[in-house]
């Protein structure tokens, strides 16, 4: 979306100019699925589909939400703190600015309107992206002395307290901090990155939007953070840890016996393999493996699926066309599953005819198409 674009689109619903614009990015991640909460190493990147905001000042204490996107709007005066007021979408700009409230800060009103081109629902961190987009926008506008680490730190809390989801780091740190052309090497238990340039040769990565629609906070995402906690303490009976991923695959056979539930263990047997294959990832990056690298994510996504049982007969569908293809080098699910989106690499020269046929292939299967999006790896959170 154009600058212009969103300022024509704030003036039609506010009836003035805006005065400033902000982008922030969604993220994909490569390979390192529901590690976050549990300690691990991820490998995300922002990506070039985003969250927009149009913003001004008003004279009269209050936030007014708008979105092109969303039906609902609202406007909430200024107060010294706020609750989360049903499932509507301005609950995540609303939350971080609680956080900014909470911690001291003297905020004026502001009118904004949110705008997208990320699609909602489909694991390309919408949420996130409009919570650091948020909270960015904010420090910016009334000069606090915050980094983008701590904006990404702030809206994960927001996620956590304000919407009741139980995830980790990863995404809002993503799309703080992304760098262009660079995958995010993220230790989730230091809240520490490397940089690692993401060159993939002939291949091109291709995001397939399933289009089967999921919301976390209402799916089974809290009910696996629940399951790993139990594993967690379980395991700690014996072993010093803190966290899941800090058990490797060979210390866990050693020790699965400790894990009383069959289904729990399996998560468990999930998490600290996905966290050993980010590290098996991060070698055949550096190496310019690209097969190993595809061989990798395909056990991602069985391990996902089998272990972890988060995927479904779309992504599954979506996998089982990749692997039939010999320009496709390797694909999973990304994000935290339940619909949502899958990744592939392809070989740049024949993503037309993939998409072609993929598109029909799913369309078969399960009777409406997907939605294939070739997009770069870009920068983190801007003004624009």
């Amino acid at each position: 979306m154009t600058k212009e674009v969103l300022a024509g689109k704030f003036r039609e619903h506010y009836n003035k100019e805006a005065d400033h614009f902000f982008f922030c990015p969604g993220r994909v991640n490569l390979i390192g699925e529901h590690i976050d909460y549990n300690g691990g190493m991820v490998m995300p990147f922002a990506i070039s589909l985003g969250s927009y905001a149009a913003v001004s000042f008003n004279e009269d204490k209050t936030f007014r939400f708008r979105s092109i996107d969303f039906t609902e709007k609202a406007d909430i005066p200024l107060a010294a703190s706020y609750t989360k007021t049903g499932p509507e979408w301005y609950n995540y700009p609303l939350g971080v600015i609680h956080e900014f409230l909470k911690a001291g800060h003297s905020l004026k009103g502001m009118d904004l309107l949110f705008a997208g081109d990320l699609p909602v629902g489909t694991g390309l961190s919408s949420s996130a992206s409009i919570e650091v987009l948020t909270g960015y926008l904010i420090a910016m506008l009334h000069n606090i002395d915050i980094s983008k680490r701590s904006i990404a730190l702030l809206s994960k809390r927001v996620e956590n307290e304000f919407i009741g989801l139980s995830s980790g780091i990863m995404d809002q740190y993503a799309v703080a901090l992304g760098k262009k052309n660079q995958a995010l090497l993220l230790d989730c238990d230091t809240v520490t990155h490397e940089y690692m340039p993401f060159e993939t040769g002939e291949y091109k990565l291709v995001i397939i939007n399933s289009r089967k629609q999921r919301q976390l906070a209402e799916s089974k995402y809290n009910e696996r953070f629940g399951e790993c906690r139990e594993a967690l303490a379980q395991l700690q009976t014996t072993l010093s840890i803190t966290h899941l991923c800090e058990v490797k695959p060979e210390v866990f056979k050693q020790h699965e016996h400790l894990i009383t539930d069959p289904v729990v263990r399996r998560r468990t047997w999930h998490v600290v393999t996905e966290n050993d294959r980010v590290y098996q990832a991060c070698a055949a990056l550096k190496a310019g493996d690209i097969d190993r690298l595809g061989t990798l994510l395909y056990a991602s996504h069985d391990s996902l699926r089998d272990d972890y049982q988060v995927s479904g007969k779309e992504l599954d569908t979506i996998v089982e066309y990749c692997r039939r293809q010999e320009d496709c080098v390797g694909a999973r699910m990304t994000g935290a599953g339940f619909g949502g989106c899958a990744i592939a690499l392809v070989k740049e020269r024949a993503i037309p005819e993939f998409s072609r046929q993929l598109i029909a292939y799913y369309d078969a299967r399960i009777g409406y198409p997907p939605e294939v999006i070739v997009s770069e790896i870009g920068e983190g959170v801007k003004q624009m």
